[in-house]
């Protein structure tokens, strides 16, 4: 299958080309039933013979063109209705009745706040153009009214105030929000490309007499700005947002796109001393602490237990011996038995350190450090740290 993609160098042309490419090339096999051949992509700066010829050869087109921020507003017209009905009557010239997608926008609507907008007047006027072509042409036509998007790419400081947030806070720069209570809908990019992959397979989300993207989110521009607004703090404490709720997944992976070269690394504090250190990376409120352990050659560390605390051990690198006992007696008076575990970065495995067990892990090496990678189920609290020393 051919693709025509107008609008190719922007924010959701970029998305798609993308998305397309992968599953050409095979990086992305989620979708064995799309076969892709070639892309024809096309932009402002594209000579308008490639148009022709990528009209004739099209099986499916995206039309992803348009105008957004245009010096005189009489310019919507022209970028939006304009190209439409170029791209449309060079189609009807090949005789070329392939499905075609529009990317219109909710302005289109022309209600409520859209009442009156010169943007919202051309994508209308777009919108019915295609509808008229598909009643004389017989080819499908899918209209989206497409919310406001955001993720990667997207341009800030342009038409996005998603991008705007992610783009400012990220390097450090002020936002201003007018009235946080704005209601918005919003449709995340990655969402939004998997609805285009279903439309090019003929399964697209029909509402009515257009199409939709069945994943969105309404929420208001005061929330949006608070929750991007915590994203640096949020990294500088070793925490992550709360994932289980996919808004903020969503927010987050926008944010971390646009930061800078230099914000892309950051120092951890090393607690280090004669037996190596111990490193946190990440403190979670309701998935506890990740660590990396890193002892010395011949050191012993641990000999502790916990009373509800419990961890995973991960030994990524050298060889190292670990050891556990249950805490008390057995009903004989005796010590209860050690366990045992030889574990190396050779073979990865888990061992548990569990309630009312004290353990130890030992660096079997005489030359090599051994790292160990560590989980618990609550971060550190030096007020209740609920480790008591005991030699396993």
């Amino acid at each position: 299958m051919n693709i025509l993609i107008t609008g190719a160098k922007g924010f959701v042309g970029k998305n798609l080309t993308e998305a397309l490419k992968n599953i050409k090339e095979g990086k992305d096999k989620t979708h064995p039933e799309l076969k892709i051949g070639e892309l024809y992509l096309y932009d402002i700066d594209s000579d308008p013979v490639e148009l022709d010829e990528y009209c004739a050869k099209a099986d499916f087109v995206f039309n992803l063109a348009g105008v957004n921020r245009p010096k005189d507003q009489s310019e919507f017209m022209a970028g939006n209705f304009g190209f439409a009905s170029t791209l449309l009557s060079t189609l009807k010239k090949h005789k070329n009745a392939c499905p075609v997608m529009l990317s219109s926008s909710i302005q289109a609507s022309l209600e409520g706040r859209y009442a009156g907008s010169e943007y919202g007047k051309s994508k209308r006027a777009g919108e019915d153009l295609f509808f008229d072509y598909s009643e004389e042409t017989g080819a499908k036509v899918l209209v989206y009214r497409f919310a406001n998007l955001f993720g990667k790419w997207c341009r800030p400081n342009y038409n996005s105030a998603i991008a705007t947030f992610c783009y400012n806070i990220a390097n450090g720069l002020p936002i201003q929000v007018n009235d946080p209570s704005v209601q918005m809908d919003i449709v995340y990019i990655d969402d939004l490309i998997d609805e285009m992959l279903r439309a090019l397979d003929g399964n697209e989300t029909k509402n009515g007499a257009y199409c939709t993207v069945p994943v969105h989110y309404e929420t208001t521009l005061g929330f949006i700005a608070d929750t991007i607004k915590g994203f640096p703090e949020i990294r500088a404490s070793l925490g992550v947002p709360d994932f289980t709720d996919p808004l903020i997944l969503k927010l987050y992976s926008t944010w971390l796109s646009y930061l800078p070269a230099d914000k892309l690394i950051y120092d951890l504090k090393m607690n280090c001393d004669e037996r190596g250190s111990f490193t946190e990376i990440i403190r979670t409120a309701d998935r506890g602490q990740f660590s990396v352990n890193i002892s010395k050659p011949g050191i012993t560390k641990g000999n502790h237990w916990h009373h509800s605390k419990n961890e995973k051990f991960v030994v990524v690198k050298g060889t190292g011996l670990i050891r556990l006992r249950r805490i008390g007696k057995e009903e004989n008076g005796s010590d209860y038995p050690v366990i045992e575990f030889k574990v190396s970065g050779d073979k990865i495995q888990v061992v548990e350190m569990i309630p009312g067990y004290t353990h130890s892990i030992i660096n079997l090496s005489e030359t090599e450090d051994l790292v160990t990678f560590m989980w618990a189920n609550e971060c550190f609290n030096p007020d209740k740290p609920d480790t008591f020393f005991e030699k396993v």
